[in-house]
């Protein structure tokens, strides 16, 4: 009967001999009591009842019979207490207490209150019949067992201490905004043994409306991500995965915002130094822009010609952190064209600074991709007439050239870095390269040849004398 509402599937819940033991009780409690209840007056004027100490405060906890480990509150017998309210429109009111579970898993007993009639229609007699089913499913269903084990937040607290410090400040940053805005708002307060699959399931499908998959798909890889550390850390987690979770299919997404070669061109020669050796980075070699910002003059192999990914720039706090995966650490080459800029930046643009960076401000740090857009890539867009995009748009041109031009997916991915050639596939599967080309120009030229054999007109294709 949480928060007043009466469930009247709790009775079911008992077992037959744990109930069958707990009326035994109530009749031998009622037996004993029956001769001091006869000897109480009706005294209309005192509505309270004598067995009010009864239900006055919950007595020290006992071990509950399902488990040496878990607590409940010691269950007594109520008699209620009846009582007469109002002034004009006097009216019996009969209270009981009933334990109630509260969010933190612990067990609280409330005091609850009904009304049972006006005292002109109703009698006091007909009122305590009437309170009398209340008192019954208080005494004799069997009490809500308190919830066990840690909570989500308590297993969020371990997260940020032991494992949030051992991972890139913008992993940090992303995963404690799916933690405020989705995860500890709905699923705070459950214990980690609730997680089953159909809860994530609901959490997830919930997630949907208004977002993209790939957003959902990053707050559950939060949530897994916190409840593999609990189990871990030896609590009892449910073995939910990524795979028993269903999400809708990607549907149409949204156009990626990318240059092509003439435009990388244009902007690479309308951008003043030292964003114009920045672009010219990041359009011939496909870097990621943090990756771009993060390099050093050591990294620059000018007799191997080749360039070092060795680091990243956060976006926010401008600290050097590592790439985003570990095979985003590698060599990319360095092809000629780039070499030729990037010696004559070292000869004329290059500012020094004790770090080595390739490209650094003013103050000797490194830029914020930030400042590189507003103050170096916009200003080039608006005198070009070139529709507004981020950097890494230089990113998408570059794979979408070599693509165009015909080269293996595999030359792709080792140049972007990726992981998974799948992930090559999936970003940049919308290009139709020269070579995916070629070959459906030669199928449509087969099919073309074979139809240039005269076909004689049918019935339908005669032409009428009318």
């Amino acid at each position: 009967m949480a928060n007043g509402h009466e469930r009247p599937g709790d009775l079911a819940t008992a077992t037959g001999s744990t109930f069958n033991a707990r009326i035994s009780q109530l009749d031998a409690f009622e037996s004993a009591n029956r001769d001091k209840v006869s000897a109480e007056k009706d005294d209309s004027s005192s509505a309270a009842l004598k067995s009010e100490d009864a239900i006055s405060t919950v007595a020290g906890a006992t071990p509950s019979s399902t488990s040496t480990e878990v607590f409940v509150p010691r269950r007594r017998f109520q008699r209620g207490r009846l009582f007469v309210r109002g002034s004009r429109k006097k009216v019996w009111v009969g209270s009981f207490r009933e334990d109630h579970v509260q969010p933190d898993g612990s067990i609280t007993r409330i005091r609850r209150s009904v009304v049972l009639g006006e005292t002109a229609r109703v009698s006091r007699r007909a009122a305590l019949a009437t309170l009398q089913p209340f008192l019954d499913r208080v005494n004799i269903a069997p009490p809500p067992l308190p919830k066990s084990g840690k909570s989500l937040l308590e297993a969020v607290a371990d997260w940020r201490i032991h494992i949030a410090p051992n991972l890139k400040r913008s992993t940090v940053r992303a995963a404690e905004s799916h933690l405020k805005q989705h995860i500890i708002p709905h699923l705070g307060t459950l214990r980690l043994s609730e997680f089953t699959v159909k809860v994530v399931q609901a959490f997830s499908t919930g997630l949907i409306p208004g977002r993209t998959r790939k957003t959902v798909e990053n707050v559950l890889q939060t949530l897994f991500s916190i409840l593999q550390t609990a189990r871990r850390f030896g609590s009892a987690v449910r073995a939910v995965s990524r795979a028993d979770i269903v999400l809708p299919n990607g549907g149409v997404s949204r156009e990626v915002r990318f240059f092509d070669a003439e435009q990388v061109g244009k902007i690479v020669a309308a951008a003043k130094e030292p964003y114009s050796t920045m672009f010219a980075v990041l359009g011939m070699t496909g870097l990621r822009a943090g990756e771009m910002l993060g390099l050093k003059i050591s990294d620059l192999d000018f007799t191997r010609k080749v360039i070092h990914v060795r680091r990243s720039i956060d976006s926010r706090t401008r600290q050097e952190q590592t790439p985003k995966s570990r095979g985003s650490a590698s060599d990319v080459p360095m092809p000629g064209a780039l070499e030729k800029r990037l010696v004559e930046f070292l000869r004329a643009g290059y500012r020094e600074n004790s770090n080595g960076y390739l490209f650094a401000n003013r103050n000797v740090n490194p830029y914020s991709i930030g400042k590189v857009t507003e103050y170096g890539l916009w200003p080039a867009l608006k005198k070009l007439k070139i529709e507004r995009a981020g950097l890494h748009a230089f990113r998408h041109a570059a794979a979408s050239e070599l693509l165009e031009q015909g080269a293996p997916l595999t030359v792709v991915q080792r140049q972007l870095r990726h992981r998974d050639a799948r992930t090559t596939l999936q970003k940049y599967g919308h290009v139709v390269g020269d070579a995916q080309r070629r070959a459906v120009e030669t199928l449509a030229e087969n099919i073309e040849r074979h139809t240039a054999v005269e076909l004689e007109p049918s019935a339908e294709m005669e032409p009428s004398l009318a």
